[in-house]
């Protein structure tokens, strides 16, 4: 196990270096002037120079680059062309945001559809399988605006159950520390802000969350009959033990392994794909982070959110791929 850890680390190396590289080369594929660009047609020739200078757009593409490296080895991400801050320090705020609320999104995602696959699989062509699998159906073509559109006007205007927008209460804001504000909440022991925070979450959860589940309800569903129709499966079922058991203690964990691919990978897409939600919900998170910075033209923060979206993506995959080999130690690459 640790000899394969440490060659997974390895080959992440030229990944790394791969991602970093394209990031890179945002700007430079730019048509014309990245500084004209971002200065707008009118920009005299003079700001034009002087921006290319503070950016070090008038060295060669390979001295950028090698800088644009010892700067991240360094912990630099560069410098926001509108707040003029580091972009390391205002970033992390939007990359936990978008960390608490894909969390959630995948609890839910995980509980509910890897649930309602293995009871579909064990209720096979019985009225709870159809129904799972219609609702299964129907939260894949749901577009993720519409469903939060109409949590919004169902749930929060109609009902009042839950907020719309945001991650907390303006007239009473939570004091951040780790910006994870169900966690700060709770080392404060504040719970009243605690359930304020997870009400903020309910919605927005759900909407991002509901594809993933019915991937994952119809993966589960998937694998688990196939393995209940395994030899091994009928000799525990021969032996007498009861289907709870034969389910969740034997079958499951040799199903899991596909269902494990798909929630790495539904993991990431959150990660990376929660721009729609987050604006819906005025979600602060690395999404609209990045689209604010696109409407702005903010390229240093694009090249900087990308690349850290880029990076969790490729860490979850690193996680599954040990998390194979936890389930299952007879798996060797």
């Amino acid at each position: 196990m640790l000899s394969y850890t440490i060659r997974r680390l390895l080959m992440l190396i030229p990944v790394l270096l791969g991602m970093t590289l394209i990031t890179f080369s945002i700007v430079h594929l730019i048509p014309g002037s990245p500084a004209q660009t971002i200065l707008g047609q009118n920009a005299t020739e003079a700001a034009i120079k002087s921006l290319e200078e503070s950016m070090g757009l008038n060295e060669s593409y390979f001295k950028q680059y090698f800088l644009y490296i010892k700067g991240l080895l360094q912990g630099d991400l560069g410098t926001s062309l509108k707040s003029k801050a580091p972009i390391v320090k205002e970033i992390w705020p939007y990359i936990a945001g978008t960390f608490e609320l894909t969390f959630f999104a995948m609890v839910f995602a995980v509980f509910v559809g890897v649930n309602a696959g293995i009871i579909s699989a064990w209720k096979q062509n019985s009225w709870f399988d159809f129904l799972a699998m219609f609702v299964a159906l129907i939260g894949v073509s749901i577009p993720v605006f519409w469903l939060a559109l109409m949590e919004q006007w169902i749930f929060a205007q109609e009902l009042g159950w839950f907020p719309a927008h945001g991650r907390q209460n303006n007239r009473d804001p939570i004091e951040a520390i780790t910006y994870f504000y169900v966690i700060d909440t709770f080392i404060k022991m504040d719970f009243t802000q605690m359930v304020t925070a997870l009400k903020h979450l309910v919605l927005p959860s759900i909407a991002l969350g509901t594809i993933p589940m019915a991937i994952i309800a119809r993966m589960t569903r998937s694998t688990m009959l196939e393995v209940m129709q395994s030899d091994y499966i009928r000799t525990v079922r021969a032996k007498g033990s009861g289907q709870f058991l034969i389910i969740y203690k034997h079958a499951l964990k040799n199903a899991m392994i596909p269902v494990l691919t798909v929630i790495g990978l539904q993991t990431g897409v959150l990660l990376g794909g929660a721009i729609l939600t987050e604006t819906i919900f005025s979600w602060p998170g690395i999404g609209r982070y990045i689209f604010d910075a696109i409407n702005y033209r903010d390229y240093p923060v694009i090249q900087s959110g990308i690349l850290v979206i880029a990076f969790i993506f490729v860490m979850i995959n690193l996680i599954v791929d040990l998390l194979y080999t936890y389930i299952d130690p007879r798996i060797k690459y």
